[in-house]
């Protein structure tokens, strides 16, 4: 495992938990929040497989 890898593996889970906290301040909607934990999970799992 690379250095992009283990990035990737780190900031993936703090991009979700920050989606889901600003869900639970109202700040996004649940739909909002849903796609940004999607989109940051498909894009963290196609750069982690392309690396």
């Amino acid at each position: 495992m690379n250095d992009a890898q283990l990035g990737l593996l780190v900031a993936t889970p703090i991009i979700v938990v920050f989606a889901i906290a600003l869900r639970r301040m109202g700040a996004l909607r649940t739909t909002g929040a849903v796609a940004a934990v999607a989109a940051s999970l498909a894009i963290a799992a196609v750069l982690f497989f392309t690396q």
